[in-house]
């Protein structure tokens, strides 16, 4: 058994599909209209048929009070992966992204938390 779809609330499909793919580099896979929203998935651009991240809308009110209440209590809504976190989290500032967590050691990883404009924080890691 494989991973092949995750989702991540987001308040505002447009703005998060520019911001994963302009800011974060992702490839957008999905695009495709479904109902009063679309199907939108981003990729890795390292592994285009690995597992798809669906920018889910956040229009009900149970999705909106869950993506709040992590925010609030500053819990990352996922997380993702780097070879190198201090040459991401350099790359990302200069983009403007704001970290609420700069790389910081933690046993044999290193962590970074930063907000994705679209009511997430993300967890980047390298191990």
């Amino acid at each position: 058994m494989n991973i092949i779809v995750t989702s991540l609330f987001v308040d505002n499909q447009d703005k998060a599909l520019a911001f994963y793919t302009d800011i974060l580099g992702f490839v957008k896979k999905h695009d495709v209209p479904a109902g009063n929203f679309r199907w939108i998935t981003v990729v890795s651009k390292d592994n285009e048929h690995g597992t798809e991240l669906v920018l889910e809308p956040n229009d009900n009110i149970a999705a909106q009070d869950y993506q709040n209440s992590l925010m609030q209590q500053g819990i990352p809504a996922t997380m993702f992966g780097t070879d190198n976190i201090d040459k991401e989290y350099e790359s990302l500032k200069s983009h403007g992204v704001e970290f609420t967590m700069e790389p910081t050691a933690a046993g044999d990883i290193k962590l970074a938390i930063f907000n994705d404009t679209c009511g997430n924080l993300i967890q980047l890691i390298e191990q």
